[in-house]
């Protein structure tokens, strides 16, 4: 059914409501289960108590392998000599969130991990070297609500990416929302990072479209946008999140427009064409988005990719017209035709060994640097390399506008993948080789070091935020934010 929507509305963000958290653990004893056991029943706000034995997960419960192995995405993080969790807690409702903060404090001041989807590409959000620690687990808060009329979405943080698009595509063929092209992400992870799309040109990142967030800070309160305060709030907004306190669920505007975006494949020159075309204003014709004007535009923009680039670039079978769910799926390496019943699957168990990288590209590659890529990539066998366009709406947004602060001046982002054996890299927000956090008496430094790389001229801000907020450090992880030097 075709929408009447502003000539510059391509596609309505939804709202997003997440919550997240991240701690480390204590080593494996019946103790420590039974005392924060104990406090999950007795020492917090009153929930049903009949199954709290079946949210938290000792290493002796039989369950615990397969609840610790089903959300890791990343195989070199599960061996024999990967350090475990403690205890891991799977709590279905926001109140259990708040319980786990509190115990974690109270019991014994251990470290937390928070697991949303488990993507991570180094293992963060359930894997710590400082022993013991245990991980809180978010995959049973999965909850999507949609409202069309408003625009808003509203999702938990353990629910993926796959089932927040097919919610959305279900209640609408007109909306969408900026937030990633891997359908088994997890939503608290990806958003707390930003939220990279292949719709950045023209909606920018996921965050840019987060109106609300409800997080369990470190003193176990749950707060919203109001309560938390702008800075707070804008520091959960692509600046990891969890370093600060707990997210589970998050509020994001939708995206509504077009029913056929164009999806395009074997983009050779995409790199110098992607940033004049604004994101995709340029092909926008007409107050309604029903089938011709999307014909229209998607000709439009192919007949002006072809004049940029040359002919052979843009010939039949190279540009493909897909619905915005069908464009998904193809991402997500699925073929064309594919149901989007598809994308509720959460793949258990489906873990690649991957290491993947990333750069940031602020002027052009010559064709003979490109050459030496080719060349590489043919010499290590299975490998990918994707480019990632900026420009439009990216090239808008000021770079302290969020943590997040990679907006103009970029050309594009490359995403590096090499598999062996098999073992694939790909684009990394975490990379553990660019610097460690050990949390000695050096942990500012250390911070800087990976942190400066991750935001720039806003990492002294998110410092402040953190200190301020947790001053004690209790929510870190080997590359979180760190606090000031104690004077």
């Amino acid at each position: 059914m075709a929408q009447s929507l502003n000539p510059y509305t391509y596609l309505h963000p939804l709202l997003l409501l997440l919550l997240l958290l991240h701690v480390s653990s204590p080593l494996a004893d019946p103790s420590l289960y039974d005392s924060f056991l104990e406090c999950l029943k007795t020492d917090t706000n009153p929930f049903d108590q009949s199954y709290v034995s079946d949210i938290v997960f000792a290493q002796s419960n039989v369950s615990y392998p397969n609840v610790f192995e089903n959300y890791i995405r990343n195989t070199r993080f599960n061996t024999s000599s990967t350090p475990k969790p403690s205890l891991i807690i799977t709590p279905p409702h926001e109140a259990h969130v708040q319980s786990t903060v509190i115990c974690a404090k109270s019991v014994i001041p251990i470290q937390i991990k928070i697991r949303s989807g488990g993507h991570d590409y180094e293992g963060i959000s359930y894997v710590s070297n400082h022993q013991p620690f245990i991980v809180l687990d978010l995959f049973n808060l999965h909850n999507i609500t949609v409202d069309v009329q408003k625009n808003l979405v509203v999702v938990h943080a353990g629910a993926t990416l796959g089932v927040l698009y097919y919610k959305i595509w279900n209640n609408s063929r007109t909306h969408g929302f900026p937030t990633g092209v891997g359908p088994t992400v997890g939503v608290g992870g990806h958003v707390s990072s930003g939220g990279y799309d292949n719709m950045l040109g023209r909606y920018g990142l996921s965050v840019d479209n987060v109106i609300d967030a409800r997080i369990v800070d470190v003193n176990g309160r749950i707060l919203d946008k109001e309560s938390m305060g702008e800075d707070l709030f804008w520091a959960i907004k692509g600046g990891g999140g969890e370093d600060v306190g707990a997210k589970h669920n998050r509020s994001c505007r939708s995206v509504a427009g077009s029913r056929s975006p164009c999806g395009r494949q074997a983009l050779d020159q995409a790199a110098d064409v992607a940033t004049e075309l604004d994101g995709g204003k340029r092909f926008q014709n007409g107050e309604s988005f029903g089938g011709d004007v999307v014909s229209r535009r998607c000709r439009r923009a192919r007949d002006a990719i072809g004049e940029t680039v040359s002919s052979a670039w843009a010939k039949e079978g190279e540009l493909y017209e897909t619905t915005w769910v069908e464009s998904v799926l193809w991402w997500a390496n699925y073929p064309l035709g594919t149901k989007p019943e598809t994308l509720i699957d959460r793949n258990l168990n489906s873990a690649d060994f991957l290491k993947r990288k990333s750069d940031y590209v602020q002027n052009p590659i010559p064709r003979s640097g490109l050459e030496v890529l080719w060349k590489k990539m043919i010499e290590l066998g299975k490998t990918g390399l994707v480019f990632n366009p900026y420009g439009g709406r990216m090239g808008e947004i000021p770079s302290d506008a969020t943590p997040f602060p990679h907006r103009a001046g970029n050309l594009f982002k490359i995403q590096y993948s090499v598999t062996w054996n098999p073992r694939s890299a790909f684009l990394a927000y975490k990379d553990l080789d660019i610097g460690i956090n050990s949390f000695d008496e050096n942990s500012y430094e250390e911070g800087e070091v990976y942190g400066l790389k991750y935001f720039n001229d806003n990492f002294e801000r998110l410092v402040k935020v953190k200190t301020e907020v947790d001053p004690e450090n209790f929510f870190r992880n080997e590359q979180s934010i760190p606090v000031l030097p104690r004077k």
